[in-house]
């Protein structure tokens, strides 16, 4: 058996900044490899996660010139979403908002064109920026496909699906909720989580990201668990979820596998985890159908974070790849 590829060795980023990109918002901003090297930009999941170094080891540093971004609210760009419930600053936090920072930041890069990496929510966010800049986009790594469908939400957060596999986990989960309202368990949590009382949206917080954060590996990952039910993190990165989902990802119905076609012309990969219980395999299998051209790789022993073996490795091998083709 051919042995899994892993993570570049660590490296530290040669450029860190900070950008402004509008309605108050300010990005934290890293480059790190090679300045020379063939720019890719890696799109955090989420909403809401944020970046962490270990990101930057998906890509061969002599090969590749990495931009990580913290995404609007996220992680060391402000302000910051535990901080704050003003309807105004979150108005300004949507998809097309984002996808305007990522072109303000190649710009302020001086990038033609790059590679766009993004898995879970930075799959849907990856997808709507090529979709509206494929002329920036070289090639498009995606892993765990996650496009804001009615049914993908429904089937992570009301009541009929998961709470089948994950009794136990599915009842830490709707605690928070009073049982008259667990039929509409994203709008109930929105009422907690945006609640200006820390006695309330501490706990729901806490609540709707340990519940990913449990369900996302095949294997438990309490490392992971610990850190995603930190406080800070956990309000953050809840609010920034529940925000988007609540809206649909501000998105049309199927928009972005709709609009696959637009990207026909772009070398892409698909990664996808066969037990991924986050965001399962069927919208992979649609955007696949869509295009017919991409690599399609299902791991078949494999969940939802990028951090298993079998996604890992399909992840590096594809930019291996691309980082070997000069010519995109």
């Amino acid at each position: 058996m051919t042995e899994r590829r892993t993570l570049y060795p660590e490296i530290d980023p040669y450029d860190t900044f900070v950008l402004p990109v509008g309605d108050g918002h300010e990005l934290y901003v890293e480059v790190s490899g090679n300045p020379q090297g063939r720019p890719v930009v890696f799109v955090h999941g989420g909403p809401g996660s944020g970046t962490s170094p270990r990101q930057r080891r998906v890509f061969d540093p002599d090969r590749y010139r990495i931009v990580l971004f913290d995404q609007r609210m996220a992680g060391r760009s402000t302000p910051h979403a535990s901080t704050t419930v003003d309807p105004q600053v979150w108005a300004t936090n949507t998809t097309g908002h984002l996808v305007a920072d990522m072109e303000q930041i190649r710009e302020h890069l001086g990038i033609e064109r790059w590679q766009v990496f993004g898995g879970s929510w930075g799959s849907c966010l990856a997808l709507a920026y090529a979709q509206a800049h494929a002329d920036r986009v070289s090639e498009l790594v995606l892993r765990g496909i996650f496009t804001l469908r009615t049914d993908e939400l429904a089937w992570m957060y009301e009541r009929g699906h998961l709470e089948h596999v994950y009794p136990d986990l599915w009842a830490e989960f709707v605690a928070p909720v009073e049982p008259a309202r667990r039929h509409e368990m994203q709008v109930a949590y929105h009422d907690l989580l945006f609640d200006p009382d820390p006695a309330v949206h501490l706990p729901a917080g806490r609540a709707w990201s340990g519940w990913e954060a449990r369900i996302i590996t095949v294997v438990p990952d309490e490392e992971g668990y610990a850190k995603a039910v930190e406080p800070e993190q956990a309000v953050a990165f809840a609010r920034i979820e529940n925000h988007f989902f609540v809206h649909g990802g501000f998105l049309r119905q199927g928009q972005l596998i709709a609009g696959a076609h637009l990207l026909a012309d772009i070398p892409t990969v698909i990664v996808q985890g066969r037990l991924d219980m986050c965001t399962p395999a069927r919208t992979a299998f649609d955007l696949a159908a869509r295009l017919p051209d991409a690599e399609f790789v299902v791991v078949p022993d494999a969940g939802h974070a990028f951090s298993e073996p079998g996604i890992l490795d399909a992840l590096v091998r594809a930019t291996d790849r691309f980082a070997a083709d000069r010519t995109g």
